[in-house]
Parts: C-alpha cells; sequence; structure tokens
C-alpha cells in the first residue's frame, strides 16, 4: 500500500476557531478574496448539529467501463487504499461526479475510516447503508442514498490527487468545514487569514444582529458603516471585558 501524504495537523487552536464559524461565513471570505466555488453545492448533511473540521484526504471514481472494472475494481483498489490509511483530522472527500443511483461508501468502510481517526465523510454521490452510518452519530455529507454498491456505475481510480466534488476543486491539505448548512473547502495556503477576518466579520454580525432584534433597521448595521464604527467599538470592548 503506498503511503498517504503528510498532511500538517490542524492546531487546537484553529480547530476550535473554524468549530465556532459558519460555512456562510468562510465562503463569504473566500468571496472576498476572489474565489467563487469553495461551498459543496447540492450536499446533505447526515447529521445536522455535527461540525466538522479536518484536512482533506482524496478518493476519485471515474465512469464505469467493464472491460476496465476488473483493473480497477479488485484487490487493494483505491477506496480501500485510502480508507486503509486515513489518519486522525483528516476528511475523506470523494469525486463520484454528481451519480446518485450508486454508492460510494457503506457502512463497513466508514467504519474503518472513523476507526482510524477521520473526523468526517464527504460524498457529491451516494451513501449506501445510510441508516447505519447515521447511528455512528459523525458528520458525513452526501448527495443521496442508494443501496447499489459503486460497482453499477463507478470504478474507483486514484488517491490523493486534485478532484472536483460537487463543483468545488480540492486538493489534498485543504481544510474541510462542515455544519448543518454544508460544507465548504478552504484552500490551505488562506487558513489562518480566512479564519482572522471570519472571526472579526461575526463579531460585526452579532452586533447587527443585537441592534435588529431590537427594532433598529438594517442600515448602518450591514455592513457596518463609519458612523456606526465607534459605536461597535464600544460595544466590542464591553464585550470583551465581560469574558
Amino acid at each position: 500500500m503506498s503511503s498517504a501524504p503528510s498532511l500538517p495537523v490542524l492546531s487546537a487552536e484553529q480547530v476550535r476557531a473554524l468549530n465556532s464559524l459558519a460555512t456562510s461565513t468562510l465562503t463569504h471570505q473566500l468571496q472576498q478574496r476572489g474565489i467563487r466555488s469553495t461551498f459543496l453545492s447540492g450536499l446533505k448533511a447526515l447529521q445536522p448539529t455535527l461540525r466538522m473540521v479536518g484536512r482533506a484526504r482524496t478518493l476519485r471514481y471515474v465512469a464505469l467501463r467493464e472491460d476496465q472494472q476488473a483493473h480497477y475494481a479488485s484487490g487493494l483498489n483505491a477506496q480501500r487504499r485510502v480508507v486503509e490509511s486515513m489518519r486522525a483530522g483528516e476528511v475523506l472527500v470523494i469525486e463520484a461526479r454528481g451519480v446518485p443511483d450508486a454508492a460510494t461508501i457503506g457502512d463497513i468502510y466508514a467504519t474503518r475510516a472513523f476507526k482510524l481517526g477521520a473526523t468526517g465523510i464527504v460524498t457529491d454521490g451516494a451513501l449506501r447503508d445510510t441508516p447505519a452510518i447515521a447511528d455512528m452519530h459523525m458528520p458525513v455529507y452526501h448527495l443521496a442514498s442508494h443501496g447499489a454498491t459503486y460497482g453499477r456505475q463507478h470504478m474507483p481510480f486514484s488517491v490523493d490527487e486534485p478532484i472536483t466534488c460537487a463543483g468545488v476543486f480540492v486538493v489534498p491539505g485543504d481544510v474541510v468545514v462542515g455544519d448543518g448548512e454544508g460544507a465548504v473547502v478552504i484552500p490551505a495556503v488562506l487558513l489562518d487569514d480566512v479564519i482572522h477576518d471570519a472571526l472579526a466579520q461575526e463579531e460585526r454580525e452579532r452586533f447587527a444582529l443585537e441592534r435588529v432584534s431590537a427594532g433598529e433597521p438594517t442600515i448602518g448595521l450591514f455592513p457596518l458603516s463609519k458612523e456606526r464604527t465607534p459605536e461597535f467599538e464600544q460595544w466590542q470592548a464591553t464585550q470583551r471585558k465581560g469574558q
């Protein structure tokens, strides 16, 4: 079995921050940096109350071609290689071409990935054994559920190469964050800057929400205007004193 790439481990501080940030905030920050396609469109959270944070490991399926099936699907194939090499703090991200009617992973392989420390599974195809995977109470994002194995439509092709999942280009080592709304992919090189600005954005939005909930109009609050900034800074200082 080929060795898995050595991915930098996220610090406890990075994980804590990412677990506090909405995927909508992170997506906005990436849009601000000119990166439009980072949110994994169309995928559902199997456990909407759970958060997911981890480094991306990738698995790519290609379309079934019967004369090549034995070569790609038998033995130590790409699916088995990636599952058996998962490590703590990693998210398995699967490219399945948006195919809804053949599974990409079932309960046994999902169990193995989570036992090895995976913090989530994302597929733009189908899950098999969906109720059993839901009972694991772990973060999983998927397009559909289907009883057929991958062999109905797919061949496991490659591991730990760049893929496209749910319309998003994913590079191994990118950071994947999930909440009840869905999942977003953060390029590794931008991680700390995105965290910093996302935390600041959510603090401004808490101030705005507090004022709007009290009956004020959104004008000057969302987005925050220069005229309201001194008021926000005073509120911010008060909040930090109380922490």
